[in-house]
């Protein structure tokens, strides 16, 4: 199948667009269409195939067409080599722990990160399968350096973290992770790859919920991996095929057309930073305001996602100004 990918030439908004689709050959569609089959034709003679292959199109377990061109689309978006997409945000997760961790292996994870991630460390794989874990404030590196042992194989951090936004360094968590010999991924569901792109500050992974803003319709489910093709493949081969966490083509077409508005959608967060700025203004109490005090330059990646948090975060305040007091002023 040949791959339609805009290179990093061509700016955020084209490749949200373009990346993954193409004309179709039979209807001369402009978009791709849904492909509802659970098997691909065979060969002739099928005796040479590897029937447990992601690479190519065999049976949708093992991976299909529509999976494959959102998988190119997200490789793009977020500066990755090579992407897995699967049947939800924890099926990403656990698809890349599960791939990547053994027993006696030592995990680093932030302490505010989304439940799934504490029951998946801490509960399940940590009783099941004896992965030792230390649950740290990752926005205190020296906390992180301190939580690093001999046998740590993974730092694992989300931000900005759900639900308290809090925010910390990649760079320097990866700088920390690989002086240490372990590798760093980051949940980057809250900030999405419009505002923050993990791989390209060394981050070893990204993971994307894409239920959340990627799809941006309320409609679909699905989660997808980031990072170098070495270790994707791995993931694909043991929690794609053989777990079977695979996404369905529905939901996979769905969140390719989802993904098309994501940067309008990600840029409107910059309201929610111009109600909260102004609510400030007018005296009110706020009674849960996100971090956007810390926003600087919001050219600045990390700084970006402080700007992102005012969207993250409901915004509260005493009935001191009306709405349309605040629609006017911003």
């Amino acid at each position: 199948m040949e791959k339609h990918t805009f290179g990093n030439e061509y700016g955020f908004q084209t490749r949200a667009v373009h990346t993954g689709n193409d004309i179709d050959a039979e209807t001369g569609a402009i978009k791709r269409p849904i492909t509802m089959a659970n098997s691909y034709a065979l060969p002739y003679d099928p005796s040479d195939l590897n029937w447990s292959s992601a690479g190519k199109n065999l049976y949708t377990r093992n991976g299909g067409s529509n999976q494959q061109y959102l998988q190119e689309k997200l490789a793009s978006l977020e500066g990755g080599e090579d992407c897995v997409v699967l049947a939800s945000g924890v099926a990403a997760l656990s698809g890349l722990f599960f791939a990547l961790l053994e027993s006696g292996d030592h995990v680093v994870f932030s302490s505010v990160t989304y439940i799934a991630v504490y029951r998946l460390l801490n509960e399940l794989l940590k009783n099941k399968f004896h992965v030792d874990t230390t649950i740290v404030d990752t926005s205190d590196l020296e906390a992180v350096k301190k939580a690093i042992r001999p046998n740590t194989k993974l730092v694992h951090i989300e931000t900005p973290g759900n639900p308290t936004l809090t925010i910390s360094d990649i760079r320097a968590i990866a700088d920390i992770a690989h002086e240490n010999g372990a590798l760093l991924s980051v949940d980057n569901t809250f900030a999405s790859p419009y505002n923050q792109r993990p791989i390209e500050l060394e981050a070893d992974f990204t993971v994307e919920s894409l239920t959340k803003y990627i799809n941006g319709h309320g409609d679909a489910m699905g989660g997808a991996i980031i990072g170098k093709k070495k270790y994707l493949d791995i993931i694909r081969a043991q929690s794609q095929v053989n777990l079977g966490a695979t996404i369905s083509p529905f939901n996979a077409w769905l969140i390719m057309r989802g993904a098309l508005p994501c940067p309008s959608d990600a840029a409107a967060q910059r309201n929610a930073l111009r109600v909260a700025k102004y609510l400030q203004t007018v005296g009110s109490a706020l009674w849960h305001t996100p971090d956007w005090k810390l926003t600087r330059d919001t050219r600045s990646p990390q700084n970006r996602c402080m700007a992102v948090s005012a969207a993250c975060c409901p915004l509260g305040c005493m009935p001191i100004t009306t709405p349309i007091t605040v629609l006017s002023a911003i």
